[in-house]
């Protein structure tokens, strides 16, 4: 004897999300538990809500179980499950490193609260130590290393030198040695570039907040002076053996350069020959901007949305249990005096560190 949809276990998944196409009677619906989307006539929307009466053998089945749109098990507790796995995986280990917590700039949004500072030689061994430590317990496959800061360009030379020792390190464990930075470009110079070049920095990011006077009215030098010029003119004019990609940082202040500076960028790649691409990122309410008062405001429009979903749409895709790197246990954030941290906002704020380079272990995580 047949059973129906529902007592062969089927059920509608928890995670459509279904929305009218304009000038089409058809309907989309995304299912974000598997990454698809895709359009559905009225009587494929009226089988999908008659689920529990259909037969378990009906063609329309074979469509929503392909797309996720019908599931047989817990999608939360698989999910959970995903979760724990993707945190305890250990094909990377992950390491965000400030040679210095000072910077050259004093952007009103920022949230970090710059020091004056360099990492010590004894903090450096410290470091490799450590890099040591996570790549023999992890036995992972790629050693990943952000350079951070505050301004990290303002310490190439801690740069060259760790380099060096990591990628050693790296090989010694049978490990690929991947690097980026985030930089706010106004120190780079093409010794500099062909520096991190050698250093095996495949990517960068650096900061446009828009056009001229608008950038630099909240990417200003530290005590005062324009920058949009000379970060202008040393993307155009120098050979970067990596990959730039530019961040606008959008706010009710400077919401009208999205489009101007998204061609500016695409211009300015073609000028260079350089790979330069530009990204959108909203400005949300933080400490900093509130407590410093210099009139960086959240967008509170429509404009909001729009640049969050674009961000947003472009990471959809078929894959889950993509975790924070805070939640991961071999990806850490080190500050200039050895400190541990779980995520890169907190690395100006030592009473968030959980550690030390020269104590933690791995092996024993919470001890």
């Amino acid at each position: 004897m047949s059973r129906t949809a529902g007592e062969a276990g089927w059920r509608v998944s928890r995670y459509n999300l279904a929305a009218r196409i304009p000038d089409s009677d058809k309907i989309a619906v995304a299912n974000l538990f598997r990454g698809t989307c895709g359009a559905y006539t009225p009587i494929e929307m009226y089988l999908l809500d008659e689920l529990d009466s259909l037969d378990e053998n009906h063609p329309i089945l074979k469509r929503f179980r392909e797309r996720g749109l019908i599931v047989n098990f817990d999608e939360l507790e698989a999910l959970s499950t995903d979760s724990r796995i993707a945190c305890s995986a250990s094909e990377d280990v992950s390491l965000t490193i400030c040679p210095t917590m000072g910077c050259n700039f004093d952007c009103p949004y920022c949230f970090e609260n710059h020091r004056p500072g360099r990492m010590s030689q004894q903090t450096q061994d410290d470091v490799i130590a450590l890099a040591g430590r996570m790549l023999e317990n992890s036995r992972a496959k790629k050693l990943h290393v952000i350079w951070f800061g505050g301004e990290p360009l303002l310490m190439p030379d801690i740069i060259e030198a760790l380099t060096g020792r990591l990628t050693a390190l790296a090989e010694q464990h049978g490990a690929e040695y991947t690097a980026t930075i985030v930089t706010n470009g106004y120190l780079l110079t093409q010794e500099i570039a062909d520096m991190l070049g050698r250093c095996k920095v495949k990517g960068a990011q650096v900061t446009l907040d828009g056009i001229g006077p608008e950038h630099d009215k909240t990417r200003h030098l530290a005590g005062g002076g324009p920058t949009y010029e000379r970060i202008i003119h040393n993307l155009r004019t120098l050979r970067l053996p990596f990959k730039v990609v530019i961040r606008h940082n959008v706010h009710e202040g400077n919401r009208d350069q999205i489009e101007p500076l998204r061609e500016r960028v695409k211009a300015l790649a073609e000028e260079s020959g350089n790979d330069i691409s530009y990204y959108a990122s909203p400005v949300r309410g933080n400490i900093a901007s509130d407590e410093r008062g210099c009139g960086v405001n959240t967008l509170i429009s429509d404009d909001t949305y729009e640049v969050s979903m674009r961000r947003d749409v472009a990471h959809f895709h078929s894959g889950r249990a993509v975790c924070c790197g805070a939640q991961c246990l071999f990806s850490v954030g080190i500050d200039d005096h050895g400190r541990l941290f779980k995520c890169w906002e907190d690395v100006d704020k030592p009473e968030h560190s959980f550690g030390r380079a020269d104590r933690w272990d791995p092996a024993n995580p919470i001890f």
